[in-house]
């Protein structure tokens, strides 16, 4: 299969069936004193559910999207969806942007401009990228694999092929948050010879700190780390449970209800994000709803929670990485790495401390994230 161009054309009777089912809604009980420590919220549900139904629009969320060049093409037995908007430089830098759960491709749709056309923006037009976002298998309008095995590491490999054989690229950049920031990793790891460098937000949780059994070994912000993660894992990491161990059982019920659907992943962006409890202040309806409705038109809220589990099951060992990496860490991420074991790890370069944001970083600070890209690269462009 070559390089097709792609446009998302949702059928009308899909539309309709949403709906209708929003329209029927069965609402759970909520305790009166509770707020969103048990979950989301259901005042804040009932007033996103009665926008979905009434205001948003979708053919005008379809349009925007599709204002964007997409594209499809088959990379070992996978159908991967991609955007692939060129730069407007002399000598643009190829750049592939990978996404995490629960967000999509839209993760990066705010900062496509920025980076294929700084001058635009007030920036340099040396700074110019040829922006790629493809969306994970399982995601999205990419294909959902038939059989086990897709995890971080064979993405790596689906993207090495999509970005050499593909799109005849000899070296290109990458860049990724959550799941996103682990293909990143493999990607350097297993084609360092294709990549001028690596940009990541996050570096995941460290398993190898979370479970030493030697604490004499690990150093003061290494123990302050673990314990953080064992914390953050009790109260918020329920879900990670769930999607590496029963990710079908789960998506039964999440499949057959937008409103479940949307308020599973509705509790992450309130919980992950630099909101201050307010969804608003860093989101709009209609950004958050474009997202859940990336999930509900091609039911792959079940095939994307199966990442976890092949994550957990399946994933290599990650050894030392030599390519040159650039961290920005915002401060409301979900876990902030000690910069002595990244740095152990990994070929740091570049460090930045973000003033603000949280874990959707793209999505909530574009201008950030896109400046921080910009200052990692330059020094690099010259080797690509």
């Amino acid at each position: 299969m070559t390089i097709e161009t792609f446009k998302i054309q949702i059928l009308d009777k899909t539309l309709e069936d949403l709906s209708f089912r929003l329209s029927n809604t069965k609402w759970p009980n909520q305790l009166k004193d509770s707020k969103w420590e048990s979950g989301s919220k259901k005042d804040y549900m009932q007033s996103l559910v009665s926008y979905w139904r009434s205001n948003y629009n979708w053919r005008s969320q379809e349009n925007n999207l599709n204002s964007y060049a997409q594209f499809k093409c088959n990379v070992d037995g996978i159908d991967i969806h991609f955007i692939y908007e060129k730069g407007k430089g002399t000598n643009p830098l190829p750049i592939i942007l990978t996404h995490g759960w629960p967000d999509s491709f839209v993760r990066y749709q705010k900062i496509i401009p920025l980076l294929t056309d700084p001058a635009s923006f007030g920036g340099n037009t040396n700074d110019s990228f040829d922006v790629i976002i493809p969306s994970l298998p399982g995601f999205g309008f990419s294909s959902i694999p038939e059989y086990s095995g897709y995890n971080n590491s064979r993405v790596a490999d689906l993207w090495a092929k999509l970005m050499t054989e593909k799109l005849g690229y000899t070296k290109f950049a990458a860049a990724g948050g959550d799941i996103g920031s682990g293909v990143t990793r493999y990607l350097a790891l297993n084609y360092s010879e294709l990549l001028v460098g690596i940009h990541l937000t996050d570096i995941g949780i460290i398993r190898e700190i979370l479970t030493s059994t030697n604490e004499h070994s690990l150093s003061s912000q290494e123990l302050q780390y673990k314990k953080t993660v064992q914390q953050w894992m009790a109260q918020e990491g329920g879900y990670m449970s769930i999607q590496s161990t029963k990710p079908l059982t789960l998506a039964y019920g999440l499949s057959d209800s937008p409103v479940g659907l949307a308020a599973w992943i509705i509790e992450k962006f309130h919980s992950w994000s630099d909101c201050k409890g307010n969804l608003e202040n860093k989101y709009s309806m209609d950004d958050l709803l474009t997202n859940i409705m990336i999930y509900w038109l091609t039911n792959t809220i079940g095939s994307s929670a199966r990442m976890y589990y092949e994550n957990t099951h399946s994933l290599p060992t990650m050894k030392e990485i030599k390519v040159p990496t650039g961290l920005a860490l915002f401060p409301e991420d979900i876990l902030l790495p000690p910069r002595e074991w990244a740095e152990k790890k990994m070929n740091i370069i570049h460090w930045t401390k973000m003033p603000r944001g949280g874990h959707f970083t793209a999505m909530e600070e574009p201008e950030l994230f896109v400046e921080d890209v910009r200052k990692f690269y330059r020094t690099l462009r010259t080797s690509k």
